[in-house]
């Protein structure tokens, strides 16, 4: 038997490269950890291949220091994807595979699951079951982990954690011997039954094959019920295979609970998460009950989708227009556009959905390579509410809030509804500002004005992260009169508060949810349905379902009306209908108002007259007239430093390199120029933009430039980054 004498081995370095170490004998198969020594340090990597090449001194290469797994950690197929995703985005393999791999398993642990109390299953004892409605209604807690487990069966400590749930009640009712601890998977629950399907939905789950693959664009109105076709399309896969996995990917983790508890509730304790927020331990264990086939259901954000899966038959990306799907730094894929890959590789279906569908993937429909399947009634009787706008010039500076929204506001609550006010600027005031000369504090790392917070009371740069205590005085003519200007989400809750006292406001933000558990427990709140504001930032224009939100008041949009970015409007138009979308879901009619100082706008007047299709139809067409995505293709080259002058010269020199490479003009260079926000963090930005009409010709043409740049010194000395398609312009 012939043997190789080296392996290549991908290891979690900034470096395009694969690195040769002795082989042991028996040679590690691809797809499997080994542990070595890098540059004085131990790291793990991932055997790619075994090779017999070396272009190096063959008596400098070190041996392996350690195999890990007796058999790949990576299956063939996964690394192969991985693979192709590191390739086409110009990342090296071992960020990719780094990026691919829970916390615990880039660190060298068994790739086996770990019984924990946070992945503990809990079930109702048969005392547990029988237990009448309201026995436990003094002691709140318990009732709810009671309710919890009658509804969905078995749960994780977890997952009850996460629904607000304390230890001290799990244990009380563990020493009553109303709940046990089980390993029992299979554990019998309160399986919900299917909806009852419109025509419309019936038409969307009878066009998506259940085999083969194929990419369906699922585009239903707010409310149209686009995720009970997501589950009905589970439930055909699975009856087809018991066996069978799918993947759903939900852009941010606020929607993972929610989304859970409703596919729990059809499918059981089969169903497990893949985000950030879990621990090292939790996220070990979901990865591994989906690599081995035991979870049929895998639930996560933009990272899930590197997730192994032993009987892969469907993927499905909810929210698909959604900005989170991108990684914006370090290996900066799309999830979104990966699934397509991975969905193809596993020849298997992929169902987008939205409401408000990305300009990319309508494009995709339009030229026959997505199905477009429409929904255009809302799964209740209710239609959707038509967007009344509103002057916001009367609104009183310091709450931007009109005396007609106020009106409404008392008129639902008062009709025992909730209502909804969206204001997507978190803080007490963006501005904090000298009444004598007109000075603004602004950040001294950023380009940026310092927001103001009242709790706890400080001024923060929301782009760096910068703190520091409010100013006494004007820093530039020393005067005392410093007041804050315009409305955060704190301010518009402090208002709401004196104007409405009787009625609970609210507030979901990122500051309001920080702590873990926090957004849930809010939620649960929301859906007690008792009246009361919801004040908040997108957060809150994601998927959410209140049945009781009866009146949605849209404050500020008019930026997305005027951005630099020249996707600034398309995100606009998402982020209306989204909103929009919230009121009138169930059985009570909803009404939308919108303020905005331009609400002649043609572009506003064209999304509330004629939808969000036609809205969509009028920027495809502005695309195509300019030659910008999804018309034409776009890879920016950025680069950061704290002088100025280092990164427009080496983005200078990265254009001399551009053109010596160019010998025909398909593709167009703009730049060296700055970014839309010029200083960020004590680092100056600027950005090369190269443009072509094909993607192919740009990629390879990328990637030569990247080879060329490797190769210059100062590549070694500054910051800087290659995006294919990027969704962010800064």
């Amino acid at each position: 038997m012939t043997t190789v004498p080296f392996v290549l081995v991908a290891l979690p370095v900034p470096l395009r490269t694969l690195f040769h170490y002795l082989a042991p004998v028996p040679l590690p198969a691809p797809g499997t950890r080994v542990s070595v020594t890098f540059g004085g340090r131990q790291l793990v990597g991932i055997v790619i291949a075994g090779t017999d090449q070396c272009d190096f001194d063959t008596n400098k290469i070190k041996p392996l220091d350690n195999v890990i797994d007796s058999q790949p950690l990576i299956s063939g197929q996964l690394l192969k994807f991985i693979r192709w995703a590191a390739n086409y985005y110009h990342a090296p393999l071992g960020e990719a595979l780094q990026a691919a791999l829970p916390a615990a398993l880039r660190q060298g642990d068994a790739a086996q699951y770990k019984a924990d109390t946070g992945t503990q299953l809990w079930e109702l004892t048969e005392e547990g079951r029988g237990l009448p409605a309201g026995a436990l209604g003094r002691a709140r807690q318990q009732a709810s982990i009671i309710k919890q487990l009658q509804q969905h069966g078995a749960c994780r400590w977890a997952e009850l954690k996460n629904a607000g749930c304390s230890r001290e009640a799990l244990r009380a009712l563990s020493e009553k011997k109303l709940i046990r601890p089980t390993s029992n998977l299979a554990a019998p629950f309160n399986a919900q039954s299917p909806l009852n399907l419109n025509p419309e939905q019936q038409a969307a789950l009878g066009a998506i094959a259940p085999h083969g693959f194929g990419v369906y664009l699922l585009d239903g109105t707010t409310g149209s019920g686009k995720t009970e076709v997501y589950l009905q399309a589970i439930a055909q896969a699975l009856a087809a295979n018991p066996q069978a996995q799918a993947l759903v990917l939900v852009p941010e983790i606020g929607l993972t609970p929610q989304t859970l508890a409703r596919f729990r509730h059809r499918f059981g304790p089969s169903v497990c998460a893949v985000h950030s927020g879990l621990n090292d331990t939790e996220r070990l264990n979901s990865w591994v009950r989906a690599a081995e086939g035991d979870a049929r259901i895998i639930i996560g954000t933009r990272s899930a989708i590197f997730t192994p899966m032993a009987n892969p038959a469907l993927i499905i990306i909810d929210e698909e227009h959604d900005g989170s799907f991108k990684q914006q730094d370090g290996f900066r894929y799309s999830a979104r556009d990966l699934a397509a890959v991975r969905a193809r590789m596993l020849n298997i279906p992929l169902i987008l959905g939205s409401a408000t569908p990305s300009l990319e993937v309508l494009q995709n429909a339009h030229d026959g390579r997505y199905r477009h399947l429409r929904l255009t009634q809302r799964a209740t009787a209710n239609q959707a509410t038509p967007i009344e706008v509103i002057n916001s010039q009367p609104a009183a500076e310091q709450h931007g809030i009109t005396s007609e929204a106020l009106t409404a506001l008392a008129q639902h609550t008062g009709a025992g509804n909730q209502a909804l006010v969206f204001l997507n600027r978190r803080g007490f005031a963006p501005v904090l500002q000298c009444r004598d000369c007109g000075h603004q504090l602004s950040c001294p790392h950023c380009d940026a004005r310092l927001t103001l917070h009242r709790s706890p009371y400080h001024l923060h740069c929301h782009h760096c992260d910068y703190q520091r205590p409010p100013a006494k005085h004007c820093e530039s003519c020393q005067g005392h009169r410093l007041e804050p200007l315009g409305a955060g989400t704190e301010r518009s809750e402090e208002y709401l508060n004196q104007v409405f006292p009787d009625t609970p406001v609210i507030r979901i933000d990122r500051d309001s949810t920080r702590n873990k558990g926090a957004l849930d427990a809010l939620i649960n709140k929301v859906h007690e349905g008792e009246p009361c504001i919801l004040v908040g930032t997108q957060m809150l224009a994601k998927g959410h379902h209140f049945p009781k939100v009866t009146l949605v008041i849209i404050l500020d949009v008019d930026s997305g009306l005027f951005s630099a970015d020249f996707r600034g409007p398309e995100r606009m138009g998402q982020l209306i209908t989204q909103v929009a979308g919230r009121a009138g879901r169930a059985d009570q009619p909803g009404q939308v108002l919108l303020q905005s100082q331009h609400g002649d706008h043609p572009l506003l007047q064209l999304l509330l007259n004629q939808g969000y299709g036609q809205f969509a139809q009028a920027l495809l067409d502005e695309r195509a007239l300019t030659l910008m995505p999804p018309s034409a293709f776009l890879v920016l080259l950025r680069a950061d430093a704290p002088n100025p002058a280092a990164a427009m010269q080496f983005l200078q020199q990265a254009r001399l390199l551009a053109e010596s490479i160019q010998t025909d003009q398909q593709v167009q260079i703009l730049g060296p120029m700055p970014a839309l926000m010029e200083k960020r963090g004590q680092r100056f930005r600027y950005l090369l933009q190269f443009k072509a009409l094909n993607r192919r010709t740009l990629n390879a043409y990328a990637g030569k430039l990247i080879t060329l740049i490797d190769a210059q010194k100062t590549a070694r000395t500054i910051r800087w980054s290659i995006d294919i398609d990027p969704q962010e312009m800064g």
